[in-house]
């Protein structure tokens, strides 16, 4: 074997080996586990959306409470878990191994970087709204305590409006953090689709995409949605105008009604 055979065949080996790890890491492995002895037999889907279609990349059956999904990544993105037809649950798909966990009361997805940050995002959040839910609860309590209802209800919405602040503090704050991935966009799609039924945007959102750098802007869902937030506030801006030039214009007294000659 001559020098340059030799070279070759290194060559080609080393490419091989470039390869493999590559494809390597581009895979996700997903050990999933339910303590719910009813989802025994229940299949699981990763899904994704394309074409604004719920599209699954793969299933798995719940045996004995357990059950594994895996597959291949070309690029970081945003799926569901599915149980049969519902969504419970989101997850990143991205390269590594990831646990899935699901029990009567929650469902977690731990491992990776992304879905580490994701799932630390919605226990502050949850919890944030169980403050919210036992705020709620203090005031009947005081009720029956013989605190006066109106002083008992200002003091819950008191209450509610802090925690209202400091949620919309720490989603502004998550949403900035994670601009340059796809959690930022994500969640900001998420809070805009809980807050309003149709495409808006509070001067607090405007703020975050004015904010935001190029890619944030440039996400195309997250284009679409401020185009449409944008031709939505216009309309109603102009139905705000109509209205009040109607309210505005004089009021024309109606025309009197011809009465029959008599004669």
């Amino acid at each position: 074997m001559n020098k340059l055979e030799l070279m070759t065949k290194q060559f080609l080996l080393l490419l091989l080996i470039t390869v493999f790890l590559s494809s390597c890491g581009k895979s996700y492995k997903i050990k999933g586990s339910s303590s719910v002895p009813t989802l025994d037999g229940k299949t699981v889907y990763v899904k994704v959306i394309k074409n604004d279609k719920w599209v699954t990349i793969d299933s798995a059956e719940i045996v004995h409470g357990e059950f594994k999904l895996n597959g291949s990544v070309d690029s970081v993105e945003m799926a569901s878990i599915f149980l049969d037809d519902e969504s419970v649950a989101p997850i990143v798909l991205e390269s590594g191994a990831m646990e899935l966990s699901i029990t009567q009361s929650d469902i977690t997805v731990k491992g990776t970087t992304l879905n580490d940050k994701l799932y630390k995002f919605v226990a502050k959040k949850n919890y944030i709204d169980d403050r919210a839910q036992e705020n709620q609860r203090l005031e009947s309590q005081r009720i029956l305590d013989g605190v006066d209802p109106d002083e008992a209800q200002e003091q819950m919405n008191e209450g509610n409006a802090k925690l209202s602040d400091e949620l919309k503090g720490y989603v502004k704050s998550f949403i900035r953090e994670n601009y340059d991935n796809v959690l930022g966009p994500s969640v900001f799609l998420m809070v805009c689709s809980s807050t309003f039924p149709y495409p808006l945007l509070t001067p607090d959102l405007q703020e975050l995409v004015d904010q935001a750098p190029e890619n944030f802007r440039n996400n195309p869902k997250i284009k679409e949605y401020v185009g449409k937030a944008k031709d939505n506030i216009q309309n109603i801006q102009e139905q705000q105008l109509l209205q009040q030039h109607e309210e505005n214009a004089p009021q024309v007294p109606p025309r009197p009604q011809a009465q029959p000659n008599r004669y």
